[in-house]
């Protein structure tokens, strides 16, 4: 899902990161507004409070909705940068950084929300823009690494591309066109995942309340940690791999030689006794 970048990407790299990501930005949606009766995984309702915070001279609420829209805009920006200064050293380290990030981010809104909320309205000032920071860094990092493919945070570009396919699926030769069937399927999933993170907020914050961010985290742990598992656990899935590439142990091999054995001892062996059996 993460190592991948730009026109590298399949469809299904792509699916499989739009959905996690945009199940996590419904959840997050729908939980910050029952909490804190706001949006978080966009800013274009932002934009309209800002304008009339101006137009009615309220420079504090001004103050407020502005670095919120900065945060977002701060958190595209981070992710970017990750992307495009540490790519060539480590593509894993550079697109799962700003993931890493946002879940310190919900970590912290979840962690304080359950043991230190007091319901005051600098409290919720403050939650909602680390939230908002969080989702430019998704938004940020989906967009950047698929080559503005996936955005998951809002629907409004998702649904506006959809009702554009839609019409030219009224032309038979579009229909069967892969290139735009396939990108049917990405927005679809998209838009069906949010929708399902939205439902599964607003039916268990009720009972999990601020520990609905726990989950978010695990799931954007499971992003994190699928790549994970990819490259050390499968690409570098034997001792004698990793010696003959870096000259030196690596734990990730020791510990498949643990669980599946020493395979290339085995082969050894299996080579001594077919030298013997042909003699």
């Amino acid at each position: 899902m993460l190592r991948n970048y730009s026109n590298s990407r399949t469809l299904g790299d792509n699916i499989k990161l739009g959905t996690l990501t945009a199940f996590t930005a419904g959840t997050i949606n729908i939980a910050s507004l029952l909490i804190f009766l706001s949006f978080t995984s966009n800013v274009t309702g932002h934009y309209a409070v800002f304008a009339a915070e101006i137009s009615k001279g309220n420079w504090t609420q001004v103050a407020v909705v502005g670095a919120w829209i900065f945060l977002f805009f701060f958190g595209s920006f981070t992710a970017n940068f990750f992307v495009i200064n540490f790519n060539k050293k480590s593509k894993y380290f550079a697109h799962a950084m700003p993931l890493f990030l946002e879940i310190i981010c919900l970590l912290s809104v979840g962690i304080y929300g359950q043991f230190f909320y007091q319901k005051t309205m600098e409290e919720a000032e403050a939650l909602v823009a680390i939230m908002l920071f969080a989702t430019g860094l998704q938004n940020g990092l989906t967009a950047s690494i698929s080559n503005f493919l996936v955005k998951t945070t809002h629907l409004t570009g998702t649904t506006t591309d959809l009702g554009i396919l839609a019409s030219m699926f009224t032309h038979k030769k579009y229909r069967k066109n892969p290139e735009l069937i396939a990108r049917a399927k990405l927005l679809m999933s998209i838009m069906l995942s949010y929708v399902l993170g939205a439902v599964f907020s607003g039916l268990v914050y009720y009972s999990l309340e601020f520990r609905v961010f726990y989950f978010i985290s695990f799931c954007l742990t499971i992003v994190i940690g699928y790549d994970f598992y990819k490259i050390n656990l499968r690409h570098f899935h034997t001792n004698y791999r990793y010696v003959k590439i870096y000259n030196k142990p690596n734990f990730m091999a020791y510990l498949y030689e643990k669980v599946h054995g020493n395979s290339v001892k085995r082969d050894k062996r299996q080579e001594k006794g077919k030298l013997v059996f042909d003699e």
